[in-house]
């Protein structure tokens, strides 16, 4: 009993100081992308809360895998303490921290962030009145609110009979976890909202982390282009835009009117020439920037990391590819939301996650840097591409200039991403995600002779053929599987993220180098822009 309190306390220190690291990440990744000059304080906090809810319900997800694993020896056979009632504690404390996220995460989606995004919109446009500004942040968010309630409305009444396999018993145990696990309509209400926006989330994914798993890897091997030569590039354009401009203004200096093709013609070289010289602005202090200098010396690592960076990337797709076969050619099908019993084709992660599981905390480091590694990729996925409604897009991510608006968007985004993360890595380990790493106790039957002989206990990996008492199925995986529909759509857009994915391979492979300043210099910036140079480097 005193190892076991040990071990536990333990794990909940890691915890802490895991909850620890994500609001430090939190605070510094929202730091370096908001903007210096139209910095809020309300719009920074919203973002800071919003992505650390995130992270820390993604943790969670390790945290359950662990205690359910936890509780039973190697040999299959449960620990001393964990007795009946010990094991519905676990449980059910798993189950109201993923209830207590998921309905911050709600509050989040519906309602604050959307009042902080409409307050700032609203300011904009009217600086006097901030009476005025609350109440039409309100009015605009009532329409998410109400969203929420015909989600909430729908969770719970909607039904969770799922059409029965003949024959398949292990099907049916299965379906007795949903059915005991939606006992309450207002549990239900929970997560058909929390599934509605993992489905969005999953858009989210599709659109944004899959691209960045490939961009982000090449954009490391590839490197940028060379300041000093952009400099000079830049120099000649210069050049000769003026001798343009020149050439335009002498066909007026005997007191003739410039043609209106003229005129507009003169009007872009201008607009031109202001770009080129804020261009040139920006190479000058790159150039001359202590950063500049690090980031040459450390360019063989980066290197290094952008090949391990698609390593990873590849056996990710890899993995997903194989579960997917499986659920394609073994799960109970379309009906059931191809919820697969068992695992018949292997995968390297789902090997690999149970091994490390036996030794605490080596998986949760992995799931981790799994959770991690997603977000990293989105986020270059997202600075890429910017943030799009269809094909309007909305916002840029640039480091030191997003607007507040932008920055609750990214995070709105980000958090949504990361409730699909608990899938993502479902459907690359569904084994591990669903038992962990618990086994359980069968008979072998030795015969000589044809008689029957030395009956011994044999342990066994946990699988849907094991008895109920034996093994415990881990909160999430119910999570993950309360619908059918949704599971189903989560299939559907797995494939859809392996095809963007390659896709996005493809299109990074055929691009250049990217531009020491890409996205730093825009039409549509103001000069004042330049003077957060500074910060970054000098």
């Amino acid at each position: 009993m005193a190892a076991a309190a040990s071990d536990l306390l333990t794990g909940w220190c890691l915890f802490g100081l895991a909850l620890l690291a994500i609001l430090i990440f939190c605070w510094v990744y929202v730091r370096k992308y908001q903007s210096r000059r139209e910095s809020e304080v309300i719009s920074t906090i919203t973002a800071i809360f919003a992505l650390a809810v995130a992270l820390i319900t993604s943790a969670l997800l390790p945290v359950d895998i662990f205690l359910v694993s936890y509780m039973k020896n190697q040999n299959g056979t449960f620990k001393v303490w964990a007795d009946a009632n010990v094991s519905r504690q676990i449980e059910d404390t798993v189950l109201y921290g993923y209830y207590t996220l998921y309905s911050i995460i709600l509050f989040c989606v519906f309602l604050w962030i959307p009042f902080v995004y409409f307050y700032y919109e609203e300011k904009e446009e009217d600086d006097g009145n901030t009476c005025s500004q609350v109440k039409t942040a309100l009015k605009y968010t009532l329409g998410f609110i109400t969203v929420c309630a015909v989600l909430l409305l729908i969770g719970a009444f909607v039904p969770l009979d799922i059409p029965n396999k003949k024959n398949s018993t292990e099907w049916e145990k299965v379906k007795l976890l949903f059915e005991e696990f939606g006992s309450s309509h207002g549990l239900t209400a929970l997560s058909f909202s929390i599934s509605s926006l993992t489905v969005i989330g999953m858009l989210a994914a599709i659109t944004y982390t899959a691209y960045g798993m490939s961009a982000l890897p090449l954009n490391l091997i590839k490197g940028t282009t060379s300041a000093s030569y952009e400099r000079l590039e830049n120099t000649e354009d210069i050049e000769e835009v003026e001798q343009h401009l020149l050439r335009i203004k002498s066909k007026c200096r005997d007191g003739r009117p410039l043609s209106s093709r003229d005129r507009r013609t003169l009007q872009q070289l201008e607009e031109r020439l202001r770009i080129l010289r804020r261009r040139e602005r920006h190479l000058e202090s790159i150039e001359k920037s202590w950063w500049t200098k690090a980031c040459e010396a450390i360019r063989p690592l980066k290197i290094v990391w952008g090949v391990f960076f698609i390593i990873v990337a590849l056996l990710f797709t890899v993995s997903l590819f194989l579960s997917n076969l499986d659920k394609a050619l073994h799960s109970a099908g379309f009906d059931s939301g191809f919820i697969i019993l068992g695992t018949n084709l292997t995968n390297p992660l789902n090997m690999l996650l149970p091994v490390l599981q036996r030794v605490f905390p080596l998986d949760y480091i992995l799931i981790t840097t799994i959770v991690m590694y997603f977000i990293f990729t989105s986020m270059a996925g997202i600075r890429n591409m910017g943030i799009w409604f269809f094909w309007t897009r909305l916002y840029k991510i640039r480091r030191g200039k997003t607007r507040p608006q932008a920055l609750l968007f990214l995070c709105m985004i980000l958090l949504l991403i990361v409730l699909h993360t608990s899938y993502m890595i479902y459907s690359l380990a569904p084994q591990y995600v669903m038992y962990g790493s618990q086994k359980y106790l069968v008979q072998s039957n030795k015969t000589i002779d044809g008689q029957p002989r030395n009956v011994t206990l044999v342990s066994k990996d946990c699988d849907a053929d094991a008895p109920e008492d034996q093994c415990i199925v881990t909160r999430t995986y119910l999570f993950l599987h309360k619908f059918w529909f949704f599971s189903a759509a989560y299939y559907f857009g797995n494939w859809a993220f392996i095809a963007v994915f390659l896709i996005g391979l493809i299109v990074s492979c055929c691009k250049g180098k990217k531009s020491v300043i890409e996205g730093e210099v825009d039409d549509d910036d103001s000069d004042m822009s330049d003077d957060e140079l500074s910060v970054y480097y000098h």
